[in-house]
């Protein structure tokens, strides 16, 4: 379960303005419920995720986590450039208290990387961090995963694996997953919430929330 408190973030623009993603928001999302996150195109949602990780800071307020939480599913920004995916992926094991051969054996097998695996993370492509980011990330057992589009990289023969494993996860944990697909949503999540000019709103029923970011997406038009 996630919990917000009285949550304000917000930016200063180029402006001198400020944009607030969230503006004293107080929410609960509960424990086993897989939300799809929505929101146009700037709302905050990414920023959102950071905020639940405790990756980035809120102006005010609090988020309460309880059970333990992902860092958004798939970063790939903390590899270390010239350490080899075997590497990064036995060091993240490190840190969580995992397996490091198990871990890296899973890895290994999940991204098909093939040599690759044993070579620095610098000469990857994008789509073969993307690859190595959301292998690690399933790797690993958590109550909440945090998923930023992440499923959506890769060929279509990797975008169905990862689809299924994350799948398998979720049937024992949570999620709060941004996807600009509402097909996706609807697949993947029992429930959803709407970023919308800082203000955040929970549904129990995830059609309803599409129904209604849908009707924002309208109106901004």
């Amino acid at each position: 379960m996630i919990e917000f408190r009285h949550l304000t973030k917000s930016y200063v623009t180029d402006g001198g303005g400020r944009k607030f993603v969230l503006r004293d928001s107080s929410m609960v999302f509960p424990r086993g419920k897989v939300v799809g996150l929505l929101g146009r195109n700037g709302a905050g949602k990414s920023t959102l995720l950071r905020l639940i990780a405790g990756t980035q800071d809120p102006d005010s307020g609090k988020v309460i986590r309880h059970g333990t939480v992902s860092y958004p599913v798939g970063f790939a920004g903390s590899f270390h450039p010239d350490l080899t995916g075997s590497q990064n992926t036995r060091f993240v094991a490190r840190i969580y208290g995992a397996d490091t051969d198990e871990m890296s054996a899973y890895v290994q097998d999940f991204t098909e990387l093939g040599d690759f695996f044993h070579m620095p993370v610098r000469t990857y492509s994008s789509g073969m961090r993307a690859r190595l980011a959301f292998g690690v990330s399933m790797g690993l057992p958590f109550d909440t995963y945090l998923i930023d589009e992440v499923t959506s990289v890769g060929d279509q023969n990797f975008r169905d694996k990862a689809q299924r494993v994350f799948k398998e996860k979720l049937a024992g944990a949570g999620a709060i997953m941004v996807s600009h697909g509402m097909g996706q949503i609807r697949d993947m999540c029992t429930a959803g919430a709407v970023l919308e000019s800082g203000a955040l709103s929970y549904f129990d029923d995830v059609e309803e929330a599409i129904s209604v970011h849908e009707a924002n997406m309208r109106r901004g038009m």
